[in-house]
């Protein structure tokens, strides 16, 4: 499944790419010529109109998904079906923050200010919640999830993406050498990876307490988000 060449965040249909991998990266993460070269489309390709790269266009993808919207994410953030949604946003995701903002409920936090693994938040607050290449950087990412499940109203949605490499488990970094997604020789602590997630990411939403998990396919290998719900009834 290929993408359309058609951004969902603003309708655009032109597009760059420039290659962000450098070589430190690529080994410490131990990737192969096919890895890497999804991984330069996924982080690098990018809308020419919104600034926006393949993975942010997944998350905002997935979210016209969930709430069955036909229009692209510029459209949804000031529209009706958005009007009374409360949705938290954890870091900036990407350049989707500015077209996030205009949701009426929109919320942005930041680390350190919230720390991922204890939202400074009440519980059932928010519809939904979204994050973006950002639970690889939390020491327990199951927690982080859980955070995220508990601020959620019944019915809530948390989407979120991450790094995935295809055809390999989730490794630790635990015990190895330090390893940071960002820029070359760019080592600030909120870029330090804990995490190299593989296709077993469900099973840390799953762990968290989430009991509908999807995975909402943009593009194959490149561009999916993962889309986890908080039951009504639990």
């Amino acid at each position: 499944m290929k993408f359309n060449n058609i951004c969902s965040v603003c309708g655009g249909k032109e597009f760059a790419h420039v290659q962000v991998l450098w070589q430190g990266l690529i080994d410490e993460w131990e990737l192969t010529q096919k890895e890497v070269d999804y991984v330069n489309r996924q982080q690098g390709m990018h809308c020419m109109q919104c600034k926006n790269n393949l993975r942010s266009i997944s998350l905002a993808d997935a979210m016209l998904s969930n709430y069955q919207f036909s229009g692209v994410l510029k459209e949804f953030s000031s529209s009706d079906a958005a009007a009374s949604l409360k949705l938290l946003e954890i870091n900036e995701a990407g350049s989707l923050s500015t077209v996030l903002a205009n949701v009426p409920g929109h919320m942005l936090v930041r680390y350190p200010d919230f720390d991922m693994m204890n939202l400074a938040l009440p519980d059932d607050t928010f519809d939904a919640v979204v994050h973006s290449d950002t639970l690889e950087h939390i020491p327990d990412p199951i927690l982080a999830l859980s955070e995220c499940r508990r601020v959620l109203k019944p019915g809530g949605v948390c989407i979120f993406t991450v790094p995935i490499i295809v055809g390999r488990k989730t490794r630790s970094r635990s015990g190895m050498p330090k390893s940071y997604h960002g820029s070359e020789n760019d080592t600030s602590r909120d870029l330090l990876v804990h995490y190299e997630f593989g296709t077993d990411i469900w099973e840390f939403a799953a762990r968290s307490g989430f009991k509908s998990i999807t995975t909402h396919i943009l593009e194959y290998p490149a561009a999916m988000a993962i889309i986890v719900k908080k039951r009504e009834l639990e």
